[in-house]
């Protein structure tokens, strides 16, 4: 069929074209089954273990199908070769001889179906007869193959009558045998594609290739057999590839033997033409209905171990359930009998080359997967990664990945297409649907290779502030009263470094094991939960302060370190469990055990003092981190806002001035302007879309506020933040901040006071003295604007530098943010804004 249609030089090139796509798959193989012990399954085994459940899974169908056609293929090709030999002629009615055999379509099915029983019965029985059988059949086909050969030398040139259907009736053309010929040679060295006799089809060189690359897809045999092997490590890559390299031979071998001793004719309208040339006729016969037989056999029981291995693995849940059953001595009985069933409504088809190309197509798609299977152990270069076969490298994989992709699409594309959409069904239906396995997901590997690679290439003597992005430190006492200051951290990150810091004050020394272990999951499946895009870091220190210094410090890797730490408010409020009214957790359908104590009791003494929560922020300014705190953020119902968004949009209020430095109304420092970019960067995330951004400036009496106003809008523009500027006139405020200092500026100061002294705060140095009155005032100023905004974004000023008013600072920003709702104070130290392109 091959040669008489493509001719000598494209028979071998196609030859050529299927080994080498099959070499390189073979060295695959031969890598992934010495790497380790192999189970039942062959290629899906490998390929689920190398690649994961989703691949493995998919794969595994795709593979089975690949089977199942392949058996059926098989079948309807013997069904042909009996009817050649003992059909009926077309035009006659009743049969003559050893032409008995009726010829229809139900015919044909009726003979298919018998056949498939034989080889059910064969693989019913288990793989032991299953091998005997097969060494039987192999020594018949050895034998055989050895008389054709002779056959090609002793047999005189000899006239063939071919009887072709034609219409109703039947025609008769001679082939010929000419021995060995140089005419004949030269006359089939090139291709003459005409119609098939078989199907009435025209054949082309992807039709012809389609059908023979059906005949070298046997290399998988072995390894589908992997768990019937006792060592299969040790056959399957002696026995793959010395059936890869005896199988090319003889094909080679046959085809340049047919090109010089048969004519075009002969080629092309009479398949089973080996028959009438042999010495012993009737042998060719057994042969021919042997290799089919085999192959089938092979197919079908191939097809029972791949379906076992993945009933077994659970991927597919109940659907496969009935295939898990075995026999008394391990032979998955019930797989075998659904692959029968399955290869039965494929043999409807009808005839072998309607379904080759479909069948070839899955094969190629699986050798495919098999060459990225290994690619990707390779490219991830783990240290377990040591197969006993080495002569293979990436570059094998690569190509035998393009060759199978290339010839698929050459083949058919359509078929190509279709597979690769169920392929990528599959893939998807399996990432959602597939419970979580311990075989180890390549992907990791992978990932973990690529990111060290592109770690090392973060260079930080490049940054700029153009690419400047929050990189957030959060840290949580317990996280279910944290759970919506979690989510919100998360919408403030923008792209960059999330993660969740938790201190736990314990010795090492005390302990007999690292407790924070058993903790890393628990952490890891709430990250999972809230759906925050977030590390989890945690760490044992003697106390709260001294865990927050080793975070900053050893937290992050190479360019990716927090440079923003976000921190809850120090205050007496009682703390509420939001995990238990989180959306998240209230709509799960089944509950997620997360190993994190109860809260804190109000009446619990709280784990450190004021001091040393100032202390922290000290800290972090002085390791140039910027400092966010966060008050009565779980307060704040995200939901509902988002729900709200589109009648009335909310609001987020921005005061970039330092409330809390009356007398230093500059709205254009460091820190103001990384107040407005957190402002910005909320709003700019998908849930804040819709948010609107209002500004206020406060002004004073007789300060020319449209100057300033319009200084502000051009800053805006200059840094593309849209936002709407409200003047808020602050003179009574003021002016309260003045009556309680030693004079009014420019002013003689009055004598001295205890009672003042003590009312009073410096910020950072002798320069500012505000009041209880004055910070009540400028909390009240804050909370008239209306409307209520979502969240509020108030400038931080620096902790005093005497660490004795460390007590009096926390007690002013108290009384500042008290009431006021969801509430941020930031306080910047990096430059972050910029008007460059």
């Amino acid at each position: 069929f091959v040669v008489g249609h493509a001719g000598l030089y494209q028979a071998l090139a196609m030859f050529a074209v299927a080994y080498f796509i099959i070499g390189m798959t073979v060295l695959s193989v031969c890598a992934i089954a010495t790497n380790g012990a192999l189970d039942a399954g062959g290629a899906y085994y490998m390929i689920s273990r190398a690649l994961g459940p989703e691949f493995g899974g998919s794969i595994g169908i795709m593979f089975f199908l690949a089977n199942v056609c392949g058996s059926a293929l098989y079948v309807l090709g013997l069904v042909e070769a009996v009817v050649d030999s003992f059909g009926i002629p077309p035009g006659q009615k009743v049969g003559t001889g050893v032409h008995i055999l009726p010829q229809s379509y139900w015919y044909e099915l009726l003979y298919g179906t018998m056949l498939l029983a034989l080889c059910l019965l064969v693989c019913l029985v288990g793989a032991s007869i299953y091998a005997k059988a097969t060494f039987l059949i192999f020594l018949i086909v050895a034998v055989v193959l050895g008389t054709v050969l002779v056959s090609f030398f002793a047999t005189q040139p000899v006239v063939v009558p071919i009887r072709l259907p034609d219409l109703n009736a039947s025609k008769t053309e001679n082939g010929n045998f000419t021995g060995f010929s140089l005419a004949t040679l030269r006359d089939n060295l090139g291709g003459r594609y005409v119609v098939d006799y078989t199907t009435g089809q025209m054949m082309t060189f992807s039709s012809v290739f389609a059908v023979m690359f059906n005949g070298c897809t046997g290399i998988m045999a072995g390894s589908n057999m992997s768990g019937d092997l006792k060592r299969p490590s040790y056959s399957i890559p002696r026995g793959t590839i010395s059936a890869v390299l005896f199988t090319y031979l003889v094909y080679n071998l046959l085809a340049f033997l047919m090109c010089a001793t048969c004519s075009r004719t002969l080629l092309q309208n009479d398949y089973g033409f080996l028959r009438d040339i042999s010495i012993f006729p009737p042998l060719v016969t057994v042969g021919i209905y042997a290799a089919t037989l085999s192959a089938a056999m092979s197919n079908l029981i191939g097809a029972s171990r791949i379906l076992y291995a993945l009933a077994r693995d659970d991927l597919f849940g109940r659907a496969l359930a009935l295939a898990k059953k075995t026999s008394a001595n391990g032979n998955p009985v019930m797989a075998v009998i659904l692959s029968w069933l399955v290869v039965q409504l494929v043999l409807f088809s009808g005839k072998l080359n309607a379904i080759a190309g479909v069948v070839t197509t899955f094969f190629l798609l699986v050798y495919a997967t098999v060459n990225l299977a290994c690619l990707a152990l390779e490219w991830a270069s783990a240290p377990n990664f040591r197969p006993t076969f080495r002569y293979f490298t990436w570059h094998t994989c690569l190509l035998g990945i393009a060759g199978c992709c290339v010839m698929m699409f050459l083949i058919s594309p359509v078929s190509a297409s279709a597979s690769l959409g169920f392929l990528l069904v599959l893939l998807l239906a399996l990432h959602y649907l597939s419970p979580s396995s311990t075989w180890g997901y390549i992907s990791q590997a992978l990932i973990f290779h690529q990111v060290r690679k592109y770690l090392l290439m973060l260079d930080v003597r490049k940054d700029h502030v153009k690419f400047w992005r929050p990189q957030m430190l959060l840290m949580v006492q317990n996280p279910r009263g944290s759970a919506r200051l979690i989510d919100f951290v998360n919408d403030l990150k923008k792209s960059g470094l999330y993660v969740l810091g938790h201190i736990e004050l314990q010795d090492l020394d005390t302990l007999p094991s690292d407790p924070l272990q058993p903790q890393q999951d628990s952490w890891l499946s709430l990250v999972d939960k809230l759906n925050v895009k977030a590390f989890v870091s945690l760490t044992l220190a003697p106390s709260v302060r001294h865990g927050v210094r080793q975070l900053l410090f050893t937290s992050g890797l190479g360019g990716m370190r927090p440079n923003t730490l976000v921190l809850g408010f120090y205050d007496d409020e009682a703390p509420q469990d939001g995990l238990a009214r989180h959306p998240a957790f209230t709509s799960a359908r089944e509950e997620v055990p997360l190993g994190f104590p109860p809260l804190r009791a109000p009446t619990a003494p709280k784990l450190l003092s004021p001091r040393e929560y100032v202390g922290i922020v000290a800290d972090a300014l002085k390791m140039l981190r910027n400092v966010l705190l966060a008050r009565q953020l779980e307060s704040l119902d995200k939901a509902w806002e988002l729900r709200r968004a589109a009648s009335h949009p909310p609001t987020i209020h921005v005061w970039p001035v330092n409330l809390l430095r009356p007398d230093s109304a500059r709205y254009a420092d460091t820190c103001s302007l990384f107040l407005l970019q957190m402002a910005c960067v909320l709003n700019m995330t998908r849930a804040w879309r819709r948010a609107r951004l209002r500004l206020f400036l406060c002004v004073e009496a007789g300060a020319m506020p449209h100057a300033q106003e319009e200084k502000l809008r051009q800053l805006l523009k200059d840094l593309r933040i849209q936002a709407q500027i409200q003047l808020v006139p602050w003179d009574a405020v003021t002016r309260l901040h003045w009556q309680t200092r030693r004079g009014p500026p420019g002013g003689p100061a009055p004598a001295k006071e205890e009672e003042e002294e003590e009312a009073t705060v410096n910020f950072p140095a002798n320069t500012t003295q505000v009041s209880d009155e004055y910070v009540c005032a400028a909390n009240k100023l804050v909370l008239e604007q209306s409307p209520t905004p979502a969240v509020r974004f108030l400038y931080l000023p620096r902790p005093p530098a005497d660490t004795s008013l460390y007590p009096l600072y926390l007690h002013q920003l108290e009384l500042l943010t008290r009431g006021l709702g969801p509430t941020v104070l930031v306080h910047g130290v990096s430059a972050v804004t910029s008007t460059q392109l």
